[in-house]
């Protein structure tokens, strides 16, 4: 088990820590200052949602926002009730009587009473040049759910192990009837996908060797002999749950390695919550608020009451 550190009688106690600024982040932050809480956010400035460059799929937004816009408005609007937002990198977590006590990468610390992670996944990419490009131009795109609205009737490759890359490809057949199941590795697929890629008229290709932007736009994968163009490709490599912090105090997580929490976002840890990818497997930013939603009130109803007392007039 994890040592705890040296008891830090000299910080002052907050009600509450969120780790990370993104979407699920900023909104339990502005649901707690609203609460008339004190909720410190520390954010390291590497939210996935940066990488959106429009999402159509964000409600209240039918004409489209940018990841950087997005997080722009959110910042603004946490900040605007009394926020404090600091740069930096929690790097260790540790028990400090019945709260916490959390430290950076700078060695500042912070005592709190709760912890709320909002920590996220990091995705595995393909090797390529200019992925950040890619992205930008929607070649690469890394959500099937959020966007395979915008790539109806588009050439769509999935590259994954080939089990996954069909099931994928099946999935994105709602949207196009050129889909393309590109194994990222050697392997068979299961008699099962095999099929379900047939029933769904999926194309699965020889394992992808190498891969490229085109050069008329989309991605260029060698497959074998062959290669293969497509408007928009889905890598689907897995992703890294950034859910260190918990795991190291124990917190329980799935197979994944994302964290296991229960109806009010609380994982195995008393006083220790978690909400948005670090979570979820359905990565929406709808799901992220709603999450933050849940764990912002949890948190409010077991601190110690905030009674409004009269205020002076004239």
């Amino acid at each position: 088990m994890p040592q705890p550190p040296p008891a830090r009688q000299d910080l002052p106690i907050r009600d509450v820590l969120v780790v990370g600024a993104g979407p699920a982040g900023l909104t339990a932050a502005t649901y707690l200052a609203r609460f008339r809480r004190d909720p410190l956010v520390v954010d390291a400035g590497a939210s996935r949602a940066r990488w959106i460059p429009a999402s159509h799929n964000c409600p209240g937004f039918p004409h489209g926002i940018g990841g950087d816009a997005l997080l722009s408005r959110l910042r603004e609007q946490a900040e605007g009730v009394g926020v404090r937002i600091e740069h930096g990198r929690i790097t260790r977590l540790a028990r400090d009587g019945d709260g916490f006590v959390a430290e950076a990468a700078d060695g500042r610390a912070w005592r709190v009473r709760h912890v709320l992670l909002a920590t996220g996944i990091v995705d595995v990419l393909p090797a390529m040049d200019d992925v950040d490009a890619a992205i930008a131009s929607h070649a690469l795109r890394l959500c099937a759910i959020c966007d395979g609205y915008e790539a109806t009737d588009e050439r769509i490759g999935v590259l994954a192990p080939i089990d996954e890359a069909i099931r994928h490809a099946a999935f994105l057949r709602t949207f196009s009837q050129r889909v393309f199941a590109i194994p990222s590795e050697p392997g068979e697929a299961s008699p099962d996908c095999l099929a379900l890629a047939r029933d769904a008229g999926v194309v699965v290709t020889a394992p992808a060797t190498a891969l490229r932007r085109g050069p008329d736009g989309g991605c260029e994968l060698r497959t074998g002999d062959a290669r293969v163009q497509v408007d928009t490709l889905y890598p689907v490599l897995g992703a890294d749950a950034q859910s260190g912090l918990a795991r190291r105090l124990g917190a329980a997580v799935d197979a994944g390695g994302e964290l296991r929490v229960d109806g009010h976002q609380q994982t195995s840890i008393d006083g220790l919550y978690a909400i948005g990818d670090v979570v979820s497997g359905l990565n929406q930013i709808s799901v992220a608020m709603g999450h933050a939603a849940i764990a912002a009130t949890a948190i409010h109803n077991r601190l110690p009451r905030v009674l409004r007392e009269a205020q002076p007039t004239g």
